[in-house]
């Protein structure tokens, strides 16, 4: 009897030394701020107008970019959410293959508008992983032609604003029970797109349809509230 007696005030005193951690729940929000690498995987799918000579196997590839990024989330149940992210983030595209070393895009800015709705699961010592997905929206601005592309007398370059399909994975561990905690995020995105470059007088040079699969990777603090 003394044992479990002894037992028992021992688990209340630990209980009562080591606060809790608090967890989001339902009505609650969650800012993040975050560092991501932009990595895309895109290619060239459809040749649809060339009136410059591509090379035979010609292919691009888009450089990485590590962006600062900030994402809002709202709970609408304990388990359940819908968060949204801002960022911006900006890439060159090269040629591969036939068009090796050919810089075909400079400078295209993206602002790749997200929202998820993601299930959160596990709540052992505040670490609480969860999946998501959702629709995309890619906003390309100020797109410019690549040096290779202005030497065949290319002046503008066009890329379709176009919605995609955003998977998403990651966690959230808890720092304290004032809401402070860490948070890690993977994301891949699915969208295709047109590039289509034109001359001074509006007439199209090149027409490619690009398959853009990017992965988003982001890590940061978060902040409940």
């Amino acid at each position: 009897m003394l044992k479990n007696v002894f037992r028992a005030v021992s688990v209340i005193a630990l209980s009562v030394a080591i606060p809790s951690i608090a967890h989001a729940e339902a009505g609650s929000f969650q800012a993040k701020l975050l560092g991501t690498l932009v990595a895309p995987d895109a290619s060239i799918t459809e040749v649809k107008v060339d009136n410059i000579g591509l090379p035979a196997n010609s292919q691009t590839k888009a450089n990485d970019n590590l962006v600062p990024t900030v994402a809002i989330e709202y709970f609408v149940t304990d388990n359940l959410s819908l968060e949204t992210i801002a960022g911006i983030t900006q890439h060159d595209v090269d040629g591969t293959g036939g068009l090796d070393g050919a810089e075909t895009v400079s400078d295209a800015k993206i602002i790749p508008a997200t929202l998820t709705i993601k299930y959160h699961f596990g709540d052992s010592n505040g670490f609480k992983p969860y999946f998501g997905a959702g629709p995309s929206y890619f906003i390309f601005i100020d797109e410019q032609p690549g040096a290779a592309l202005r030497g065949f007398g290319a002046e503008r370059l066009q890329l379709n604003d176009k919605f995609g399909v955003a998977l998403q994975a990651g966690f959230d561990l808890a720092l304290n029970d004032t809401g402070l905690g860490i948070s890690v995020d993977a994301k891949r995105y699915f969208l295709r797109t047109d590039a289509s470059w034109t001359d001074g007088t509006g007439a199209e040079l090149l027409r490619t349809r690009h398959e853009i699969d990017p992965w988003v990777i982001s890590a940061g603090l978060a902040y409940r509230f």
